[in-house]
């Protein structure tokens, strides 16, 4: 029988003792804390047949994307089962696992939505379903579940983190002035949520107003330094900034000192790296030798086969640092991926495999072949999860093959495609594009 409660009230079956590490990890996932794997490994060392705490490890693992971790996601699902789930809640967590593990990682955040729907304070289905959503591309479900529930969280502990979680939310379904102002609202009231914090900067981002997304990271380093590797993904976005500002250099000096401080194989990690480095190379940068070490992890990652997202970003570092034997399996590999393995699988069928293939052509000089792959992937991009400003670099590559390969007018189109999903303005990647346009055509009267 249950015999505590958690933070938001919900009952669960640990002891009393135990309850306040539990709250402790829920608190962790809500502000991505370094501490959230230590703290939840010492949970289920105390109390192993704890069915909720290994669902939210399996769970997690199944978020890493990498095939190893799908395994301990098995072991940690067996444990859940044999651990005798005390409570519906419990017993949703644990199928939900079980759902993701055949494939079905939208009906996994569906199972959850149920619980939250009948427990509107549950933080911890909260931001699970965000979670899910997030990764499978699905910002409007986000949107949905973040406000069906908001009404319930007015003396909420752990309200801070709800808004910050509405914020990034409103700011993907192209909301953005109520989403700086949810954000920054959200960082008010719990300092450390870095996720809040991020969506105000995807906020700026996304408008072109680069120099105001550095006066607001400026000086609130503290709200990430607390984070896992999220805290790198912070530092990419101020990065990105300085790139659109023209301050490559500044750039490049975020990538080594902090983007890159340490050289880990997560493919967000690798993501960011990759599509930083492709940005500036795309303004004409030279990056050095940074490609290599990418490489190497790319290379080694490249047979995961969990989520399109990361193939792509690996294909990136893959061109980026010449494996071109290495890229070439990739994408056979890819293309002898079964949709009907499950929903990840499907959007590695498509769109992943035409993007993959469009990125490999461009890094080959065979511009109307990228323009073609990619084109074709484009309209899909979405369901590969992760933000837009994250699949900005897809965008770019896109507009950039179509431009090398002489199609002037559809690269015209797709900026002008770009800059109404960014509140009609043009960010200096546009600016620039536009302009060339403009020469290329003068020159041809």
């Amino acid at each position: 029988m249950p015999v505590s409660d958690d933070l938001s009230g919900m009952p669960t079956s640990l002891t009393s003792p135990l309850i306040g590490d539990w709250n402790e990890v829920i608190l962790g996932i809500l502000s991505h804390a370094a501490s959230t794997g230590p703290d939840l490994n010492r949970v289920l060392a105390a109390a192993p047949d704890f069915a909720m705490g290994q669902a939210i490890r399996g769970l997690s693992c199944l978020l890493l994307g990498r095939a190893e971790m799908v395994t301990v996601a098995h072991q940690a699902y067996a444990a859940a089962v044999s651990g005798a789930p005390a409570t519906m809640r419990e017993i949703a967590f644990v199928h939900a696992l079980g759902d993701w593990l055949n494939g079905r990682p939208t009906r996994a955040a569906a199972r959850l939505q149920v619980i939250l729907n009948l427990n509107p304070r549950d933080a911890l289905a909260m931001k699970m379903v965000q979670a899910i959503h997030f990764v499978m591309g699905r910002p409007k479900e986000m949107r949905a579940s973040v406000e069906a529930v908001m009404h319930a969280w007015a003396d909420h502990r752990a309200r801070g983190y709800l808004l910050g979680c509405h914020a990034f939310t409103l700011e993907e379904t192209g909301d953005y002035a109520a989403a700086e102002r949810t954000g920054r609202k959200g960082v008010e009231l719990a300092p450390d949520d870095a996720w809040g914090l991020h969506a105000v900067a995807h906020v700026y981002d996304m408008t072109g107003q680069a120099r105001s997304g550095l006066d607001w990271l400026t000086g609130r380093e503290a709200s990430w330094a607390h984070c896992n590797n999220f805290r790198f993904h912070v530092w990419w976005h101020g990065a990105l900034m300085h790139l659109d500002l023209g301050q490559y250099d500044v750039a490049l000096a975020h990538y080594d000192a902090d983007i890159r401080a340490e050289k880990t194989d997560d493919y967000r990690d690798l993501a960011s790296a990759a599509s930083l480095l492709s940005r500036l190379e795309l303004e004409g940068v030279s990056v050095g030798d940074r490609w290599e070490e990418l490489a190497v992890l790319a290379e080694r990652r490249a047979t995961d086969g969990c989520l399109a997202f990361a193939d792509l970003h690996y294909m990136l570092a893959l061109c980026g640092g010449a494996r071109d034997e290495a890229a070439v399996a990739l994408i056979a590999r890819m293309q002898a991926t079964q949709r009907s393995a499950g929903e990840a699988q499907a959007v590695i069928s498509h769109p992943g495999l035409h993007i993959a293939q469009g990125l490999h052509a461009f890094s080959s000089g065979e511009y109307s072949s990228a323009w073609m792959h990619l084109r074709a992937g484009r309209a899909d991009l979405q369901s590969i999860g992760g933000s837009h400003a994250q699949r900005d670099v897809f965008d770019r590559i896109t507009i950039e093959a179509a431009l090398r390969g002489g199609y002037m007018d559809a690269a015209e189109g797709l900026i002008h495609d770009r800059m109404a999903r960014r509140a009609g303005r043009a960010d200096g990647y546009a600016t620039a594009r536009l302009a060339l346009i403009g020469s290329a055509r003068a020159q041809a009267v």
